[in-house]
């Protein structure tokens, strides 16, 4: 068995502590936080997702799994951290959308983003749409990522994004959707910028946005003041 056999095994069994040993004993053997999370624990919470539908978990296994999930994902962001670059290449808020109490997703994508060097500040779940937006102005934020487990809060997606171009600020931020029920088409038809089905796709997409954000930016400035200058 391998180590990340190990990890998803003590995942999906709850054993919180197990994970913890297992994972530290991973990056001690020179294995990426990414590689963890890759093979080790989003396969351990796809299979217990599954085996709930199936009818072959029940709720008190799912929180225990969920709980030995977070074990892991704490971990890993402690190293994640350690290992992004010093510099801050931009700063995203994200979080899991009104009337949605689920948070494992949006923390993997989290973990993600804060690894490529993004300021993350993670807003929790169960998000008004008014908080995505002040929260976003507040932190002068470059992206407002939004996060939806169930197709009856994915409406709320739309909200934001339709709040944003009322009050003239859509430009102003990249937005990005993702969660289990969300799709490309979805995404398209309510305005998003940015739809990926995982978050490594996730934290590399919003990376290469912010990157092309500045670069228009500074064309702006550049221009700017290539105009001034010829007014004077």
């Amino acid at each position: 068995m391998t180590i990340f056999e190990e990890i998803s095994e003590a995942v999906e069994s709850g054993k919180g502590k197990q994970v913890k040993r297992l994972i530290e004993a991973a990056m001690d053997d020179g294995i990426t936080p990414e590689e963890v999370l890759n093979q080790g624990l989003i396969p351990a919470m796809e299979r217990v997702s599954q085996k709930y539908h199936n009818e072959q978990f029940f709720v008190p296994e799912v929180i225990l799994s969920s709980r030995a999930m977070a074990v892991g994902t704490t971990i890993l962001e402690e190293y994640i951290k350690e290992q992004a670059p010093r510099e801050s290449l931009g700063t995203v808020v994200i979080g899991t959308v009104k009337g949605d109490l689920h948070n494992i997703g949006k923390n993997l994508v989290g973990m993600m983003l804060q690894g490529l060097g993004l300021t993350v500040y993670d807003l929790g779940y169960d998000v008004e749409v008014d908080t995505f937006i002040e929260k976003a102005r507040e932190y002068q934020a470059d992206i407002i990522c939004m996060s939806a487990m169930l197709t009856t809060t994915m409406p709320e997606m739309k909200k934001v994004i339709g709040k944003l171009v009322n009050k003239r600020l859509r430009e102003k931020y990249i937005v990005m959707v993702g969660g289990a029920p969300v799709t490309e088409a979805f995404a398209r038809n309510i305005g998003a910028d940015i739809y990926t089905r995982d978050a490594g796709s996730a934290a590399l997409m919003a990376r290469e946005a912010v990157l092309a954000k500045r670069n228009r930016e500074a064309k702006v400035t550049k221009t700017a003041g290539a105009e001034k200058e010829a007014e004077t």
